[in-house]
């Protein structure tokens, strides 16, 4: 394997690294990683740690599969906190027809005026399914009580049937699990500002989260509340500390792993068949056809 330089401030370094990661998963991937449950070394490396948890992560992806399980993740926190980080960590190395991330944008004038959590529904897990949610029906909890998006009424309402709302998805048969991402605020100022200075990073930057930066105090209060209201013994909030996003990562992954017992299911090898012999068949020539200009 190449060797690679450490990851620097520039994106070419965090492109190097993101390379040397990928590397590394996939040789774990190979060796099928170390067993469960032995506790990571003082010293352990980021990526060998990765590289373990995603493989769990592939078995627990086939036990969901075979044994009909419905997942559903949530990730809420503040701004910047590392929230797509994760998601982004546990879906790389599965089936996105059995994980899937929904990432709702703003209501329709027609969603407006449905029962609120209607326009979820539709998106919770089916059997053999996991659904991580980059933010939630929480939104009405944050965004839209301190913004003045909703009225009062529907507010209150909201933290009265919230808790209602997911104890019958967990008596439906749900797994629902939430994760809040707490980061401090000098880390989330240095992420802000990263964003702003790094072109391909600053998409994740709405107008919304600039706004929100005028009510960081209202944004707490409001969180305060709604954990208040909604931390229940059978839907509890699960608070990731977020201030080193790799630590962050591999927390809530292990976290993840021990909410859902599974047992070793890593796919087995299959045996390929014999590509089909060649019976006359003739490619069309090169110059019938349009090809991609080799730029590199």
């Amino acid at each position: 394997m190449a060797k690679h330089k450490k990851r620097s401030k520039t994106n070419g370094g965090e492109v190097l690294a993101d390379v040397k990661e990928r590397e590394t998963i996939e040789q774990h991937w190979r060796s099928a990683g170390r067993p469960r449950a032995r506790k990571p070394a003082k010293k352990y490396k980021y990526v060998d740690e990765l590289a373990h948890l995603q493989v769990e992560l592939i078995k627990l992806q086939e036990w969901v599969r075979v044994r009909g399980l419905k997942v559903a993740v949530i990730f809420e926190g503040r701004d910047a906190a590392g929230k797509g980080g994760v998601i982004k960590r546990i879906a790389e190395s599965l089936n996105p027809r059995i994980c899937r991330i929904v990432a709702l944008g703003t209501p329709t004038e027609r969603e407006r005026s449905q029962w609120y959590f209607q326009r979820y529904v539709p998106h919770l897990p089916a059997a053999g399914e996991i659904v991580l949610f980059d933010r939630s029906w929480y939104n009405r909890a944050g965004v839209e009580r301190v913004m003045g998006f909703c009225t009062e009424a529907e507010y209150t309402e909201f933290l009265r049937s919230c808790p209602q709302f997911e104890d019958l998805l967990i008596r439906s048969g749900i797994v629902l699990v939430k994760y809040w991402f707490s980061v401090n605020d000098e880390e989330q100022e240095r992420r802000f500002q990263e964003r702003i200075r790094n072109p391909t990073k600053r998409w994740k930057l709405s107008p919304m989260d600039m706004e929100s930066r005028k009510h960081w105090i209202e944004y707490s209060k409001a969180k305060d509340v709604m954990f208040a209201a909604t931390d229940k013994s059978k839907s509890p909030w699960n608070v990731v500390e977020a201030d080193n996003k790799k630590k962050a990562r591999l927390n809530c992954i292990a976290h993840l792993l021990a909410q859902i017992p599974y047992e070793h299911m890593m796919p087995v090898e299959v045996e390929v068949p014999p590509r089909q012999a060649d019976i006359g068949y003739k490619r069309p020539r090169k110059s019938s056809q349009r090809f991609v200009p080799k730029v590199y």
